[in-house]
């Protein structure tokens, strides 16, 4: 007979880390869950033993081998150049989606937000979680941020079809693109882009600081949230918390081969061992797995179940409240409370659904546009130079040019400083020079730049090349221009 039975890998991380996914496992194996699982270590100890991944060949090999990974919180030692697991897992298996729904479920749950219901759709992959990083100058350190039309286009493409295969009505994009308007401004073009092709559901964009702020304040005012990667890391946070505690949120990261599912809180090593923490977290992380997997069934069946246990007021020691939960429960009571629950709706907050309207998403892969024009039109320069004066700097800098590449700007951490700065403005030893041509410009010139610079004794610690693209500058000005 065949086996139907979907093998996920599984790790039980740190801290609290075994202690919740045995709450977890328990209620998935008593709800039917049509799972084997493949155990690997991952974390703590794999980090201490030397492997500064914090994880193994073999494991990376049973994750990518079984395509859905269920994982507990892991603790990253402090220092020592660690990397996240998290965000490598991430990378490495292309899970270009993170999805944290985070609902309200008051009043049994506090909550200033009795009816929050929005889930936050985060890119997961690139922005500063390139996390590519320099010491340019002694008083300078750099982060490149990094955003792709590929990236914008497959998480966006992703939180409308979620909303459409979850029956919501709006998506909403929040950007800081009045600033950063390469960047961000793409991500908001792509979304404008993206939109168009969704005619139903309707569409808004906000800036993150005023967004935020509303989210925080009035969260019933959105549904569907796409963000950046670090913006959607933020803001996942504050949504979960304040529709209840962070503890109860889980996320799915979802990629075009695999996928890992988790809770968004950490190991809490101080709970560690004390059969005390609330499984919640993990447990919506499984549920979004079930769904993922297609064992719908038995999602709904384990979240009501659920659901009707938080309503009952078996509550673990986070959530709990005196004089309005019932019953203080651990860890591994909490489960059992859960299982006992297991073909029971909640009465008053909402059941849970997934089944949507059985539609498929539609996930296209990207297609490369064809090659836009391009053309060069000049280099900024970057100079760790320990003057203070920029009319002193300027004007060696202009025996650097040559023919008509000539400095038509200095900026210092982005605000223009020559010709005709501020006396006011505080300059540190980072200067963005920028020269330019009326006339072709050429890679050499870049490199006969950069030497008669170094000629005249100037530490160029970078540069960046002027192109347009298609007839329009692809750069971003000298704030103050």
């Amino acid at each position: 007979m065949k086996n139907l039975k979907t093998t996920i890998t599984i790790a039980k991380g740190d801290g609290i880390g075994p202690e919740i996914m045995d709450a977890t496992l328990k209620i998935l194996y008593a709800a039917g869950a049509q799972i084997e699982t493949e155990e690997i270590e991952v974390g703590e100890k794999v980090y201490l033993s030397g492997n500064t991944s914090g994880i193994s060949k073999a494991s990376w090999d049973v994750i990518r081998k079984n395509k859905i990974f269920l994982k507990a919180p892991i603790t990253t030692p402090q220092g020592g150049g660690y990397k996240s697991l998290n965000v490598t897992t991430r990378k490495f298996l292309g899970l270009y989606a993170n999805v944290r729904p985070c609902v309200s479920l008051y009043p049994f749950v506090e909550t200033k937000h009795p009816k929050m219901d929005i889930v936050i759709v985060r890119e997961n992959e690139e922005d500063l979680y390139a996390g590519i990083e320099h010491q340019q100058t002694d008083e300078v350190v750099q982060c490149l941020k990094l955003i792709s039309r590929p990236g914008c286009e497959k998480i966006i493409r992703y939180a409308f079809e979620y909303a459409k295969q979850q029956n919501r009505k709006k998506v909403t994009c929040f950007t800081k693109d009045n600033i950063m308007k390469q960047t961000d401004g793409l991500f908001h073009q792509v979304f404008d882009e993206i939109a168009k092709e969704y005619p139903d559901i309707e569409n808004e964009h906000w800036i993150i600081d005023i967004g935020a702020a509303k989210m925080a304040d009035t969260p019933e005012a959105f549904d569907v949230i796409v963000m950046p990667n670090l913006y959607g890391d933020v803001l996942s946070d504050v949504a979960a918390q304040i529709a209840g505690s962070v503890g109860l949120a889980g996320s799915a990261n979802i990629g075009e081969e695999c996928a890992m599912f988790e809770a968004i809180h950490g190991s809490a090593p101080r709970r560690a061992g004390q059969n005390v923490a609330n499984p919640s977290g993990l447990l919506q992380g499984a549920i979004l797995m079930l769904n993922h997997i297609g064992q719908t069934e038995i999602a709904e069946k384990i979240n009501n179940a659920w659901l009707k246990t938080i309503e009952d007021g078996i509550h673990t020691y986070d959530i709990y409240k005196e004089g309005k939960s019932k019953q203080k429960v651990s860890t591994s009571e909490f489960a059992d409370a859960v299982i006992e629950r297991l073909n029971q709706r909640p009465v008053q907050l909402k059941e849970a659904n997934f089944s949507g309207n059985n539609y498929t998403m539609q996930l296209k892969p990207y297609q490369r546009k064809s090659p836009a024009r391009k053309k060069l039109l000049g280099v900024d320069l970057f100079l760790h130079w320990s003057g203070l004066n920029p009319d002193e700097l300027g004007e060696q800098l202009q025996s650097v040019g040559y023919d008509d590449k000539q400095l038509s700007m200095i900026t210092n951490r982005g605000i223009k400083v020559w010709p005709e700065g501020f006396r006011e403005t505080f300059c540190t030893d980072h200067w963005r020079c920028r020269f330019k041509a009326n006339s072709d410009f050429t890679q050499e010139d870049i490199i006969k730049l950069m030497q008669k610079a170094r000629e005249k004794g100037f530490d160029v610690i970078k540069t960046e090349n002027l192109y347009e693209f298609d007839g329009k500058p692809a750069f971003s000005l000298g704030q103050g221009q």
